[in-house]
């Protein structure tokens, strides 16, 4: 792995079993697949999260918010809250959580569209979630109006 020059977002696609990881480029444009991590022991997940982040130089983390269809939050919202605190905490970074509703069937559309099927796209998956919802934040980032105030 390559150390990154610059500060860098990453982005986090939460699940039960593993966790799906994305890093942005250089220049905060694109998103691209990392890899996965295994979500249990949660000691282990935490751990390899900031070892990630120190060695990529992330600044900031976008962790995926599962909401049902009508923007609420359940269960597994609530988990998601808590993990996401717990990654705070650990690597002392600013963590931001992101609506990833729908994030899993665009990566299955993305990696058919890429002809990778079957086993290889279950595999693939969970970083292809965590690249959605990099990009989407990425995405709205680059086009928000930005403030006229003083900076």
């Amino acid at each position: 792995m390559h150390k990154a020059r610059g500060a860098r977002a990453c982005a986090l696609d939460l699940g039960g079993a593993r966790v799906g990881v994305a890093l942005a480029d250089e220049l905060g444009l694109y998103a691209h697949p990392r890899g996965v991590l295994a979500a249990r022991p949660r000691p282990a997940l935490l751990a390899s999260i900031a070892a990630f982040a120190r060695e990529e130089r992330v600044t900031h983390i976008v962790c995926g918010l599962p909401l049902d269809m009508r923007g609420g939050e359940g269960d597994a919202a609530n988990k998601a809250r808590d993990l996401a605190q717990e990654i705070a905490d650990s690597t002392g970074l600013s963590v931001e959580l992101w609506d990833e509703r729908l994030t899993t069937v665009e990566a299955r559309r993305n990696l058919a569209a890429s002809e990778v099927h079957g086993a290889k796209a279950k595999a693939r998956i969970d970083e292809a979630s965590a690249v959605t919802i990099l990009q989407a934040w990425l995405d709205q980032r680059r086009h928000a109006p930005r403030s006229r105030g003083r900076r």
